[in-house]
């Protein structure tokens, strides 16, 4: 269940695919109201969309929201801070114990008040994914997993079944057990939706909004390969944003990496991505947005994409941001996604303005650069 704001702007529009009808705050409707925004960066669309939907008049404001074009007519920068509230938080064992603690004691302390403790739970959906306790026992025979996997049982039982009781005891919180794959594997391949739905708490509809997320690991920003706004942050902000509470943050400038040509046969990602590294070294993109664009990008596969998303801490950026476009439809479909979602995920980003193709104008951004693949 999610809560919307007051949308002083009447952005609300219902969106049907396939005969599923969809809330959304619409970008369009935004338009009406505050001019040409056509061209911002997709980042800062995801953004303003995330205002939109949480204008309260407190934490929120319709100046919050109007800074967006400031921004665009202002050549990418403003002083405006914000507050934004990712979609879902990704934890890993070690970081989700204590936020799992910090919950059972919320819990004793309600009790202990005379309430109710299931009143205490997560406010944004949260998965947390067992895969920091790996060890290699053995190696280099047929049950050489089955082995490492029973050995990681016993030697993290007691903190396994703590998790376990997690799960069961709170409403938003999934665990992804040991030996399923590293938390940003698991996060590109079956938790990260592109677009994410949710029940309104207050007309009990269904609503459709950009999956964004906040992480544990520095690393999470390998989902922006699959066009996810996300990024790493600190225990205490992810658990923060797991009890509803906003993260602040200024809007950013938004650095354009353009990318052109393709890859010749012999270059590896690799090789592109240290690349591209070195070149958005050189320029200074610390606590700045990066987000790629171009005819290059039809040429690059995702799991290419997601390897130069994954490269962010690296350059030092906050993020490094793909599009919605025809290939991140294909790998929702070649990774099993529902087919329903992976036909909202298209029409809602056509119908928001958050779709790529070849004639998709170049956004306005606050500085740029340039690489050829080839």
């Amino acid at each position: 269940m999610t809560r919307t704001g007051q949308d002083t702007l009447k952005t609300r529009r219902t969106l049907d695919v396939y005969g599923k009808e969809y809330d959304y705050f619409s970008l369009r409707a935004a338009q009406e109201k505050l001019g040409d925004l056509s061209r911002l960066p997709f980042t800062l669309k995801v953004l303003l969309e995330n205002l939109l939907r949480f204008e309260d008049g407190r934490s929120v404001t319709e100046a919050d929201i109007t800074a967006l074009k400031t921004w665009l007519d202002n050549g990418g920068r403003t002083d405006q801070e914000i507050a934004f509230r990712p979609a879902r938080v990704l934890m890993q064992d070690f970081t989700g114990v204590p936020a799992v603690v910090d919950l059972a004691a919320m819990r004793e302390a309600m009790v202990a008040l005379g309430g109710d403790a299931q009143k205490i739970n997560p406010l944004t959906a949260v998965d947390l994914v067992i895969d920091h306790s790996v060890m290699v026992d053995e190696f280099g025979s047929p049950k050489a997993f089955e082995a490492n996997v029973e050995r990681e049982f016993e030697r993290n039982g007691e903190r396994y079944e703590f998790l376990r009781w997690g799960q069961g005891a709170f409403n938003n919180f999934r665990v992804v057990p040991p030996g399923t794959g590293i938390c940003h594997q698991v996060n590109l391949e079956y938790l990260g939706q592109t677009v994410w739905v949710d029940q309104d708490e207050d007309t009990g509809r269904m609503l459709a909004y950009p999956d964004t997320v906040v992480g544990t690991d520095s690393h999470t920003t390998m989902i922006n390969g699959l066009a996810v706004l996300g990024w790493g942050g600190g225990g205490i902000e992810a658990e923060a944003a797991m009890l509803g509470q906003p993260i602040s943050m200024t809007i950013p400038e938004v650095v354009g990496f353009k990318l052109t040509g393709k890859l010749k046969e012999g270059a590896t990602a690799t090789d592109l991505v240290l690349t591209v590294t070195q070149m958005l070294r050189q320029k200074g993109v610390v606590g700045k947005f990066v987000e790629f664009y171009g005819e290059g990008l039809d040429h690059l596969s995702l799991p290419d994409q997601a390897t130069l998303s994954n490269m962010a801490p690296e350059f030092g950026s906050t993020c490094g941001f793909f599009p919605i476009d025809r290939e991140t439809i294909n790998y929702l479909e070649f990774t099993g996604r529902d087919p329903h979602r992976v036909k909202l995920v298209e029409a809602y980003a056509k119908e928001q303005g958050l779709w790529r193709d070849s004639d998709t104008p170049d956004p306005v951004f606050s500085d740029t650069l340039a690489l050829d693949l080839g």
